[in-house]
Parts: structure tokens; C-alpha cells; sequence
């Protein structure tokens, strides 16, 4: 009997077309996602005068600066020429180009799910970090550099190093108002940034099973923030009801068979793993980011920790984050004044996020002001059909369009110097979404907790007798 296979092994193992003595692998790409911060790429590929290998698996993406309001005139002249470079680059290659004016247009990690791109079983790269998200579908799916991102152009194949694999299984059921964003920072703090470097996780267990597929792909999202390489769920019947009959998806006797291969993409029992973590889903609160690394999160109602406590190693890391982010010791997390919101990105502006964080607003006010941009414009249309946009607009807060927005802070959504943002993005490095600004991290629900409070807040009492 053949040895059992992990879900990394089966979907690692097609995709192989050799390896090197010194064991790194030359893979297939069957999904190659681009935006206009790939011109570079690009750039490199004109200079060897050399075309696109496969343009049919190549998709570009007006995500990174798309601006969030006045698209007819882009005011800024830099970021203007980045996304006519890719409109051109598109058009000389004959690429697929979800434009600004495209009703399909939005953050790649989001589309490429929404319009059926992503499939289980799959290898998608993308020169982003978080494409590991499509890892939610039971694909492969890792960011790479400039450089791999031209190879991918020229050959349709990237080199890379098959990770250790590791499995965290969430048991239980959730608590209300504790979501996949809350799973997400609970174990990366448990771990550490460093946690998973240089392995492949799987995500199993009853409570992840239970997420819906917006949620799996923020648990996915994350994961690059706890150090792996990627994240994946093994796909069942929740992948497949989200998939069919997307624009891309497999039609007719060719959706068939690919179900049937898809039920093959689960790891065997008794596979082995590297690595094994298990937590009881019931012990993970509403969780916040605190400091300037997705570890130094808590869960809201705790106290932020002492440095002098501390071993050495930890004790500068803390007391450096507590300064930049203006915080004491001992201080109550919750109760916090925050100066702004932020409700967007690829890991967690989806539909179920504004869902999320309309049930809180809902005939509320926000004491400050804050920008909600949906992953997608059809997000956004939905958004607007379901009533959610009116919501936003009614509680004071922005409706922006799609697009990566104030997460990266590249299209002058930003915050100010020494400001406070209560933000559903993923990164909360300093300088991240702006010079000088102080993010917050937590889920879509608990940034509008924190907007009708204009402090972090738990949002659980914002639910009582409201739709979860």
C-alpha cells in the first residue's frame, strides 16, 4: 500500500515537473494573477524581448492603487502611468484585464475566487503575499517575487522549495461574535510571527469546517502573518456550492469530473505531519492587535503586557511597539481611543464582512469618521442592492469603491501621522498604512464596534438580539 499523502503531497506532486539535487522543484502554474505593481515583471520581459508563454492563464488586476473615488481623473500622475502600463501590457499580450471600468473589477484575491478563477487543486502565484487565501479552496497558492513574477510570464513555471507540512486543528464551535479573523490572530499570537516559517499549513477541525468559504479564505489570508508559506483547507461541499456556475468554473460533463477529482484533495487518515497544533475553538475571543506584529495581539478585555515581565528577547520587542503605538503597560486594550475606521481589503472585504459590520451599525452613529470599500464592484452593487451601503452612509461613515485601499496605503487612502485606525486589514507593521499611523487589527464587526464607541471595543454586547 502507497504511504499516506497529506493535502500538500496530492496537490504538490502534479505540479511537479522536476527537481533539483538540492531538492528545489520546477512547478506548473495553472493561474498567473498580475496588477500594475507588476510592471516590473514586465519590464524584465520586454528587455529580453520575450512574450507572455501562456496569456489564457494570465489575469490582470487594477487592484493595488486603484483609487477608491473620482476613477475618471486619476489626480496622481505617478499612479496613472502604473495602470496604463498594464493596460498596455495587457493589450500586447493579450491578457484577460479586470480595468477599472470592468463591473468585475476588484482586489485580485477577491475576484479571482468571485469569478471562479481559483479552483480546488489548482497552483495560483501572484506577486502579492496574501495570494495564499486562494489556498481556501484547496489550491496552491503562494505569493512571489519580481523576479519569479517575469519567470512565470516567460515559462508558465516557478521554482520553489516544497514547505514542511503543518496542521492547525480548530475544535469546538466559536462563541458569537468570534470570527475566522479571531482565529486567525489567537493562534498567530499563540505561535509567534515566526510560528509556521517553512511550512505549509492546513487548516482542519470541526470550528474550521463550520466557517463559511469568505471565512476560510481570511484564515487563509493570514497565514503568511504567523511565517508559512501558505495556507489550505481541504475543499467539500461548501467549496463546490460556492464555485458552481462562477463565470469561470467548469460547465456541464467538465463540472462533473472535477468534483469528482476534487473529493481526492483531502490528506489521508494517519497522514504524517511536521508539525500538529490544536485548539479549542471555545478559548478564542474577539481578538485585537495592539502592537506593530500580528503576534502582539490579545483579546480585547485583557490588559497589555508588562516589558519588565518579560524575558529579554520579548521585553524590547514590547516595549518599543508600546511606544510607537502610544500605549502604557497594564493598560485596559479595550477603552481605547481610536481617530478613525477602516472596513476593506483582501482579507476581509467580502459581502459577509459588510453583513458583518451592518448588523453593528445598523441605526447607529460612528463618533469618527471611516472609509468602507468593498473587495469587488460586484460586492459593492450587492452591498448597495442588500441596503448595507445605505447603512454605512446613514452611520457617518465613507462608501468608497474596490480596491486595496487604506490597507497598503498606496492610492492616498492613509492615516495620519500619530493617528489611531481600528482597521479589518492584515498587517499592522509600522508605517504600514502611513507614516507614523497606529493600526489596529480585528474583525469587519469590531471595527464598526469601535466606530459607534470611538474606542476599541468588545463587540459583543453590539450583537445582542441582532443578526451574528
Amino acid at each position: 500500500m502507497s504511504q499516506p499523502r497529506t493535502l500538500l503531497d496530492k496537490l504538490w506532486a502534479p505540479h511537479e515537473i522536476l527537481r533539483r539535487d538540492d531538492g528545489v522543484s520546477l512547478l506548473w502554474v495553472d493561474r498567473h494573477l498580475v496588477h500594475e505593481g507588476s510592471h516590473h515583471a514586465f519590464a524584465k520581459l520586454a528587455a529580453r524581448e520575450a512574450q507572455v508563454a501562456t496569456p489564457e492563464l494570465t489575469f490582470a488586476v487594477v487592484d493595488h492603487y486603484a483609487p477608491t473615488r473620482n476613477r475618471n481623473r486619476i489626480a496622481n500622475p505617478q499612479i496613472a502611468r502604473m495602470i496604463e502600463t498594464l493596460r498596455t501590457n495587457a493589450r500586447e499580450h493579450g491578457l484577460q484585464l479586470f480595468d477599472l471600468d470592468d463591473p468585475r473589477q476588484g482586489i485580485v484575491h477577491v475576484i479571482g475566487p468571485e469569478q471562479g478563477l481559483t479552483l480546488p487543486g489548482l497552483l495560483i502565484t501572484c506577486g502579492d503575499s496574501h495570494t495564499s487565501t486562494h489556498g481556501a479552496f484547496g489550491a496552491l497558492a503562494f505569493g512571489i517575487g519580481a523576479t519569479e513574477v517575469a519567470h512565470v510570464l516567460a515559462t508558465q513555471t516557478v521554482w520553489q522549495k516544497k514547505p514542511k507540512a503543518m496542521r492547525i486543528r480548530v475544535e469546538g464551535a466559536v462563541a458569537p461574535g468570534v470570527t475566522a479573523k479571531d482565529i486567525a490572530l489567537d493562534w498567530i499570537a499563540r505561535l509567534g510571527t515566526g510560528g509556521a516559517q517553512g511550512y505549509a499549513i492546513e487548516y482542519a477541525g470541526s470550528a474550521i469546517r463550520d466557517l463559511t468559504m469568505e471565512g476560510r479564505m481570511t484564515l487563509c489570508n493570514l497565514s503568511i502573518e504567523g511565517g508559512a508559506r501558505f495556507g489550505m483547507v481541504a475543499p467539500d461541499e461548501a467549496t463546490q456550492a460556492y464555485v458552481k456556475d462562477r463565470p469561470f468554473a467548469p460547465k456541464g460533463e467538465n463540472w462533473t469530473a472535477a468534483v469528482a477529482a476534487w473529493g481526492g484533495l483531502a490528506s489521508d487518515e494517519n497522514a504524517g505531519f511536521d508539525r500538529e497544533i490544536r485548539i479549542d475553538a471555545a478559548e478564542i475571543a474577539p481578538t485585537v492587535t495592539w502592537g506593530t506584529s500580528p503576534e502582539q495581539a490579545l483579546p480585547v478585555n485583557a490588559t497589555l503586557p508588562d516589558p519588565t515581565a518579560l524575558d529579554a528577547g520579548k521585553a524590547e520587542a514590547t516595549r518599543a511597539a508600546l511606544e510607537y503605538m502610544g500605549l502604557s503597560p497594564g493598560q485596559t486594550l479595550a477603552g481605547t481611543p481610536v481617530d478613525q475606521v477602516f472596513i476593506g481589503s483582501c482579507t476581509n472585504g467580502r459581502i459577509e464582512d459588510l453583513r458583518a459590520a451592518a448588523a453593528v451599525l445598523a441605526g447607529r452613529h460612528a463618533k469618527v469618521p471611516g472609509l468602507v470599500s468593498p473587495g469587488s464592484q460586484p460586492i459593492k452593487a450587492q452591498a448597495e442592492q442588500e441596503g448595507l451601503a445605505e447603512i454605512f452612509i446613514e452611520a457617518g461613515l465613507e462608501w468608497g469603491a474596490s480596491g486595496c485601499s487604506m490597507c497598503v496605503g498606496m492610492n492616498g487612502d492613509l492615516v495620519g501621522p500619530g493617528m489611531r485606525c481600528a482597521s479589518s486589514t492584515n498587517r499592522n507593521f509600522r508605517g504600514r498604512q502611513g507614516r507614523g499611523a497606529r493600526t489596529h487589527l480585528m474583525s469587519p464587526a469590531m471595527v464598526a464596534a469601535a466606530a459607534v464607541t470611538g474606542t476599541i471595543a468588545d463587540v459583543r454586547p453590539f450583537l445582542q438580539g441582532r443578526a451574528r
